[in-house]
Formats: structure tokens, C-alpha cells, sequence
């Protein structure tokens, strides 16, 4: 399976060699759009078209400037949750910072096979989806069946209470549950512990899964998991 709709950033020297990343992406099965380096990211979608499903940028000889290019790009808010994925020339691998908010990146010059695996790579690490046995939220795979979650393919340890509060919030994404709905659907009508429990829980469960975990806390109000895709 191909990447469906990727995005090229990049110098237009650097978009259209033959040997560049748009290029080597058509190759493969990708539809591709590409954009300059200081355009508006606006201009990469029409008014019905869908986002794309990771951005790669490419900065040539300057990777400094990728730090800068993304921040560019997350102001268009069609781009939040998209994976991005930064293409490096291997001289300039050591000036890299990896504190540069991009999700992965790849050295020039560009090898098809190792470009593609990146792209899908990143692709599903930011991709959603649900059925009766899992839930996807970006990294984090939520094993109902087996009662297991994995983070980036690593399982992290829940308890059986911590499971069952982060399927429930799982399950109602995108609205706030009220701490009362969370002491009955979770711990059960008969519990006569305090609300606070439930904090004392989601501390953990935050603590265990990072940052990733778009769980806010609505202060009086609740908790709300983020919405599938991002949307608020």
C-alpha cells in the first residue's frame, strides 16, 4: 500500500530533482504537493480536499532552517496531528537537533524503499482507528481483547483500574466526562470513595503514557480524551 496524499516542502531545487523526495514519492504511488519553503501552508489544500497525511520537508544544505519551517507550517490549522518527517544530507546529519518537533527524518541522498518505510512509518504512528478489539490514538495502540496498551510498540503497565478508565475516556473522545459519569461507568455505582481518585488515577495514567495523551482536564468540569483527527 502506497502513501496516500504526502506533502514536499522544500526549496523548489530541492522539490523537483529527480532524485528528490516529491519525485521518488510519485514513484511510488503517492499523490504529492508541493510547496516553498516561506509559502502559506494554506496553499496546499483546495476547498475540498483532504490533508495530508505527513509532510516532508527538505531544507538542502541549511537543516537549521527546519525548526523554523515547521513552526511555519503548524500555524495552519488543517496541519495539527500531521506527521512530519525532516530529509537530512548526510554532511549535515551532526548540526540535527532532535529537539526540533519533527516525528522522524531521513538522510540524503534519498533511497526509495528506506524513504517509503519512513513515510508509512510516520503516517501510522499519527494515524487513528477503532473496532470492538482496538483503539488507535496516534502512538498509543489500546488492546481491549488482551487488556493491554502498547506506545510505539512497547507495552506499558496499567492497572486494571488505569485500563479501564482510559478505555472509557477512549471511548467518549472528544466530549468532557463529568468525574460523577467516571465514579459510576468506571468504579461502579457501589463505590463510596471520592472524586479524587479519579485524579490521583489520571496523574498516573498521564504519567505512564507521556505527553502524546491528549487528555485535558476541564477544571470543575472533567476530563475529555481528544477527538479522533485532532478536531476539538
Amino acid at each position: 500500500m502506497s502513501p496516500s496524499f504526502v506533502a514536499v516542502v522544500g526549496p523548489a531545487q530541492e522539490r523537483e530533482r529527480e532524485e528528490g523526495a516529491a519525485q521518488l514519492l510519485r514513484q511510488l504511488g503517492a499523490r504529492v504537493k508541493t510547496l516553498d519553503l516561506w509559502e502559506d501552508a494554506g496553499e496546499l489544500f483546495s476547498t475540498e480536499e483532504e490533508v495530508a497525511r505527513v509532510v516532508v520537508v527538505e531544507t538542502g544544505a541549511r537543516p537549521d532552517l527546519g525548526s523554523l519551517v515547521l513552526r511555519s507550517l503548524r500555524k495552519e490549522a488543517r496541519l495539527e496531528g500531521v506527521g512530519t518527517l525532516l530529509v537530512i544530507d548526510h554532511q549535515q546529519v551532526a548540526r540535527h537537533d532532535p529537539a526540533s518537533g519533527f516525528d522522524d527524518f531521513i538522510l540524503a541522498p534519498l533511497v526509495p524503499a528506506e524513504l517509503y518505510a519512513r513515510v508509512r512509518a510516520v503516517e501510522w504512528r499519527k494515524s487513528e482507528f477503532a473496532n470492538e478489539e482496538q483503539l488507535k490514538l496516534g502512538d498509543i495502540v489500546i488492546d481491549r481483547a488482551a487488556r493491554e496498551v502498547r506506545r510505539d510498540g512497547v507495552p506499558v503497565v496499567l492497572t486494571a483500574r488505569e485500563f479501564e478508565l482510559l478505555v472509557y475516556l477512549a471511548d467518549s473522545r472528544g466530549r468532557v466526562v463529568s468525574r460523577s459519569e467516571l465514579l459510576e461507568r468506571v468504579w461502579g455505582t457501589g463505590y463510596e470513595g471520592g472524586a479524587r481518585t479519579i485524579d490521583i488515577h489520571v496523574t498516573r495514567i498521564r504519567s505512564k503514557l507521556g505527553p502524546t495523551l491528549d487528555l485535558a482536564t476541564f477544571r470543575g468540569a472533567g476530563y475529555r480524551l481528544g477527538a479522533p483527527g485532532g478536531s476539538r
